[in-house]
């Protein structure tokens, strides 16, 4: 496995562009403009997390998982794991964005992962599967209970947000790392693997998305609740297939393609690879940016803005692209990996 794949970092780039969208992009009159702005609600974080588990398998082995040491990158993950909620709580308190934060998430979903970490390919995709049919159901339905009302209501809302009533549910997010864990397994480098892939992505998100826009919206939970717990899943299959599909989009080429074809990607999507090569650097000041635009516009407190938008659009692409062209790992990466010891192995993928 090369020591990064590009078009995974390009579909992660692609990620982080869509939660931009989606945290500051301001209301539109139009219906149709409002309903493709809301495509990067929900994409964009479960192809995040779609990434996550590729970049799971790739530092644990890819294709062909190290049989030594797996005690010590089990270690090393965690590690990494406990800074991410760390830094994610950090930023909670004392930045308090008007956005839902991935990093401690992330940080939580990496630690329940790593006993799964080593699952056969074709058993991680089959469970991925069948927990994500259930799974956005079951947030759904934690999410309205009094219960998690009560705890977001204290000081530990951060841990019912962790579980099922946040934008990302640990009990979501695993089930998707686990498919991106079989895809890396399975071998992304794989032409054969990558067209399995794009078909069976594109079969689900061409049934299951079709089937939820038939189901009542969430907002008449109320005259048809029974809708929200479904609906919820089966968006979740049709989205994750929308990212699958993206994943081999992207793979297919910046590294199956014709030689011709390659370069021109890589060439166009260099400073989207480059935003998926560094996402925890870009991620975090994308979070830092946020916090100081909030600002209150008509006695409404909001971060929303056009200019802001395309700023952190063109400036994480240029920040990122010359970053990685002069200096290298990105600098929050770079540090994660000193951290948790990562630098006295060599790894396949960051």
């Amino acid at each position: 496995m090369p020591r990064r794949v590009d078009g995974v970092d390009a579909a992660r780039g692609l990620a982080l562009i869509g939660m931009f969208v989606a945290h500051v992009s301001p209301a539109v009159a139009s219906t149709e403009a409002a309903e493709f702005i809301a495509l990067a609600d929900e994409r964009p974080r479960l192809l995040f997390a779609l990434a996550a588990g590729i970049g799971l398998g790739f530092i644990s082995g890819g294709a062909q998982p190290i049989a030594a040491g797996r005690g010590e990158l089990r270690r090393q993950i965690a590690v990494r794991a406990v800074i991410l909620i760390t830094l994610g709580m950090l930023i909670w308190i004392t930045l308090n964005p008007l956005v839902f934060i991935i990093l401690d998430v992330y940080g939580v979903a990496f630690l329940v992962m790593l006993p799964l970490l080593f699952l056969p390919p074709r058993r991680a995709l089959a469970l991925g599967i069948a927990l994500l049919a259930v799974t956005p159901a079951l947030a759904e339905l934690g999410a309205r209970t009094e219960f998690v009302a009560a705890v977001r209501q204290t000081p530990l809302k951060f841990l019912s947000d962790w579980v099922v009533g946040g934008a990302y549910p640990v009990i979501v997010w695993v089930p998707v790392m686990l498919i991106g864990l079989a895809l890396a397994r399975l071998d992304l480098e794989s032409p054969r693997v990558v067209g399995v892939a794009a078909l069976a992505g594109t079969a689900a998100a061409s049934v299951f998305l079709p089937l939820a826009a038939q189901l009542p919206a969430p907002e008449l939970a109320s005259e048809a609740g029974w809708s929200v717990p479904v609906r919820a899943s089966l968006e979740a299959l049709g989205n994750v297939g929308v990212g699958v599909l993206v994943v081999a989009a992207m793979v297919t080429l910046t590294g199956l393609a014709r030689p011709a074809v390659r370069r021109v990607a890589s060439t166009l999507l260099s400073p989207v690879i480059a935003m998926g090569a560094m996402p925890l650097s870009i991620y975090t000041m994308h979070l830092i940016v946020i916090g100081l635009a909030i600002r209150e516009e008509h006695g409404v407190v909001t971060d929303d803005s056009w200019v802001l938008l395309i700023g952190l659009i063109a400036g994480s692409m240029a920040f990122a692209w010359l970053w990685r062209r002069y200096v290298g790992r990105g600098p929050l990466e770079q540090l994660l990996r000193w951290a948790s010891g990562r630098d006295r192995v060599e790894a396949p993928q960051v």
